[in-house]
């Protein structure tokens, strides 16, 4: 069976790990995490414009050994903190551009759904978040919305307390891949770290 990749999106300090890690574990699967993140910690936060395309590649690579690591297991998903519709709404926000690179990764690549995370969760502050204010998340939500009902892919809207986030997101994975349908993909304990 072909592996099924969900695709966790949405403004800064809005759950996407969080929801990552409770899905993968809930399907018994994988978790692909953000190599923004490591990227950034790595090389400080003063990115610049050409930085962008340096790590949408590198979160593609990870993406990539992940699903390498579970393919041949039945009936696969892997849930992905971060895809490049948010390198696309990155550039965009930050810079007024996106690299035609990573444009060419959206088209080229498929997915089997998206979940949107909502700003309605509490902005909590890490080094790396820069958007503390209302403002900027409700501009950013909606450039991720608008990417969403542009393109064809099934996506939901995932909102509320941590709890009813995870259940929601839940059952519209379900929804998208089918009713009943169970990842059974079991990660071995160290070795299943990339």
């Amino acid at each position: 069976m072909r592996l099924r990749k969900i695709v966790i999106i949405g403004p800064e300090s809005t759950g996407k790990s969080t929801l990552c890690e409770g899905l993968a574990a809930h399907f018994n699967t994988e978790w692909v995490r953000e190599y923004a993140r490591e990227y950034l910690l790595t090389h400080g936060k003063q990115y610049q414009y050409a930085d962008l395309k340096t790590i949408a590649r590198g979160q593609l690579e990870l993406e990539e050994r992940y699903a390498a690591d579970l393919a041949g297991h039945h009936d696969p998903i892997l849930f992905i903190d971060t895809d490049m519709y948010v390198m696309k709404v990155w550039g965009e926000f930050v810079f007024g551009r996106c690299d035609p690179w990573i444009l060419d990764q959206i088209v080229a690549r498929d997915y089997d759904g998206y979940l949107l995370c909502r700003t309605d969760l509490p902005w909590t502050a890490d080094e790396l978040r820069e958007y503390p204010n209302e403002g900027p998340r409700e501009t950013l939500f909606h450039m991720y919305k608008d990417c969403m009902v542009n393109q064809s892919t099934p996506w939901r809207e995932i909102g509320g307390h941590a709890e009813e986030r995870l259940r929601t997101a839940i059952n519209a994975v379900k929804e998208m891949l089918g009713e009943g349908r169970a990842a059974s993909y079991k990660p071995q304990a160290a070795s299943g770290e990339l």
